[in-house]
């Protein structure tokens, strides 16, 4: 594992290296360590994306996240709870996507998500599953303005099935994975768990600026 994070920490510099010239870039490189990232993870369930910083790079911004998955079909963890006596019932979600499958079109799994304006890069550190990226989404369901989701993780997002040109692939640990903007995707058969890196290019400046994970200074 700890060559895995190493790898990509060397990535990591290059492309700030690449960015120094940039007005507003920073002039020295921005560390997360393994034993930052493994404390992080400690709070991932039930909550299973931890963004752990967004990086201010000049004309653009980098976030870096670490994701866990559980066993696919496993019950969440901490339970449901419903709506609290007395609350307001939320809005219906914004539909997105296509308003139906063409005709013949390949179904992906549930569960997929896609994103407007940020590319994602996966590289997995530990566990494995099958990855199921492409299609268009078809009736989904558009992630809120004011969402964690579309605030700090991902930027504005459609979830549903997909339909269309599906690909699985499994991915275990040091596999590697670029998803482009726009490109559903979403994992299946994970018999145990799968942890990533997300490295999320943020070019449209559309994620929390400066945001900082509250458990990466539990660990140094």
């Amino acid at each position: 594992m700890q060559k895995i994070v190493l790898g990509f920490a060397v990535v990591f510099v290059i492309a700030q290296g690449i960015a120094l010239g940039q007005s507003g870039a920073p002039k020295e490189a921005v560390d997360i360590t393994n034993a930052q990232v493994q404390e992080v993870l400690k709070y991932a369930p039930p909550k299973t994306d931890q963004t752990l910083r967004v990086i201010d790079m000049g004309s653009y911004q980098m976030s870096v996240a670490v994701i866990h998955r559980g066993k696919t079909g496993a019950p969440a963890a901490g339970g449901g709870g419903g709506q609290a006596a007395g609350a307001t019932a939320a809005p219906p979600p914004e539909k997105c996507g296509l308003s139906a499958a063409p005709a013949g079109a390949k179904m992906s799994p549930p569960g997929m998500i896609e994103h407007d304006d940020t590319v994602e890069t996966y590289i997995v550190i530990s566990g494995g599953g099958t990855l199921v990226t492409g299609g268009e989404v078809v009736n989904g369901n558009k992630s809120a303005p004011d969402s964690e989701v579309t605030q700090i993780l991902n930027g504005p997002s459609c979830s549903g099935r997909s339909a269309g040109n599906i690909v699985s692939r499994h991915m275990g640990v040091g596999d590697i994975s670029v998803i482009p903007e726009g490109v559903p995707h979403g994992w299946t058969d994970i018999t145990d768990h799968v942890d990533y890196l997300s490295v999320r290019p943020d070019m449209k400046k559309v994620l929390q600026h400066g945001y900082v994970n509250p458990h990466l200074m539990d660990a140094k």
